[in-house]
């Protein structure tokens, strides 16, 4: 098991992989959470451009993040150095 990032080195890791690297979503499982939650890519790409990046959780054999704003969470991993893959997303209840 790795170790994980600490939340600003992961804010950081987000920035620079947004700019250099690539975004996945997990596939068919993000599809239909989003359809779902009437959210779109753009919701997910601006709240990892603003969101505030939460500690690392183990879950399901690797560390995600939650990366929030006051409306969306975005949950994350990273699999290889320069890939940032979004696993789940939901808007959050007013």
């Amino acid at each position: 098991m790795q170790q994980p990032l600490v939340a600003v080195e992961a804010k950081q890791l987000i920035k620079r992989i947004l700019a250099d690297g690539e975004v996945v979503f997990a596939e068919p499982h993000m599809s239909e959470r989003m359809a779902e939650r009437k959210l779109q890519r753009l919701d997910v790409m601006n709240t990892l451009r603003a969101g505030i990046v939460r500690e690392a959780e183990w879950e399901n054999g690797e560390w995600r993040h939650h990366v929030e704003t006051p409306n969306i969470c975005v949950v994350v991993s990273f699999p290889e150095e320069l890939l940032l893959k979004v696993v789940t997303a939901w808007r959050k209840a007013r």
